[in-house]
């Protein structure tokens, strides 16, 4: 004799979320600059010393020192 399955005895997986439905497109980040650049803050080579001061000057605070 086989057990009969019903509704409450089967298990329900987890919520699956759909992302096919998104209408506006995503900004794809310049990893290569990124890296780069964190490459440069890294080393405190002339290029990252040169980005720091003009951040300063113009009142940036985005460019961590």
């Amino acid at each position: 004799m086989s057990a009969s399955r019903n509704a409450s005895a089967v298990p329900t997986g987890p919520r699956r979320v759909s992302f096919a439905r998104i209408n506006e497109p995503l900004e794809v980040p310049d990893l290569l600059a990124l890296q780069t650049e964190s490459f440069d803050w890294l080393l405190g080579n002339e290029r990252w010393k040169a980005r720091v001061e003009a951040a300063q000057k113009a009142g940036s605070k985005s460019v961590p020192t």
